[in-house]
């Protein structure tokens, strides 16, 4: 078998905010390289600075110093339409709320990031239609957020994320707002695709535990530092 290259260099990351009179200091140095197809974890107490991570990787927000790079590109160097291209083909994000669209079905929910790809209606409905089976949803496909379960919303999310076939997907706390047997469903479902597909997973979650147990790596973070480094044998 071939050997794997890392998809993502972490290198000296920090992030300060100076949006009050005191700064605060949400990364310091972090450092951390990631093999494609892997899954990761971030793991840590709130306030730790793990969500910031993910912003960084996902191009949502700038460093204060250092680097991410993606693929050898550095983010720090990319223009507002390198960004844009980054979000919208290289990561896929999934959010601990969903961030669904009240009025949309759970197909037009996923199609619409496939639309702003510039992918005609027709194609993009049937992507749409295919994830969705994917994920577990397809006699689900006409029904709105509302009409869905926490753990059917998430997988909505999780269809939408990978509508544009993106290298990375990003999960911040994937599973904050699920009781925990649909979290369990939900962290099975981005092992089977991670493992069917090969799409690198890092994922952000308070439940050190799991981690550890399903993940390449796991990454602890404290105060902004990354204390723990596991690699799983």
């Amino acid at each position: 078998m071939a050997n794997k290259n890392n998809i993502l260099k972490v290198h000296n990351l920090g992030k300060v905010y100076r949006k009050t009179k005191t700064p605060v200091y949400a990364l310091h140095d972090v450092n951390c390289e990631v093999t494609e197809g892997h899954f990761i974890s971030v793991v840590g107490r709130s306030g730790s600075g793990k969500s910031t991570l993910l912003n960084l990787i996902g191009g949502l927000d700038i460093p204060t110093s250092g680097a991410v790079k993606i693929s050898g590109k550095d983010l720090a160097q990319m223009n507002k339409r390198e960004l844009t291209y980054h979000r919208r083909f290289t990561v896929g994000m999934i959010f601990q709320s969903f961030n669904l669209i009240p009025s949309l079905t759970a197909l037009e929910n996923v199609a619409l990031a496939s639309m702003f790809a510039n992918v005609p209606r027709k194609k993009r409905k049937t992507m749409a239609t295919n994830i969705l089976h994917t994920v577990g949803l397809g006699e689900r496909t006409d029904h709105t957020p509302s009409e869905l379960s926490g753990g059917e919303a998430q997988r909505v999310a999780i269809a939408r994320a990978l509508i544009n076939n993106p290298a990375v997907l990003l999960a911040d706390e994937p599973t904050g707002n699920l009781d925990s047997i649909t979290a369990g469903e939900i962290i099975s479902l981005l092992q089977h695709l991670n493992h069917k597909t090969g799409i690198t997973v890092i994922m952000v979650t308070h439940d050190e535990i799991t981690a550890k147990q399903i993940s390449d790596h796991t990454y602890t973070l404290l105060d902004g530092n990354i204390v723990e480094h596991v690699t799983r044998e």
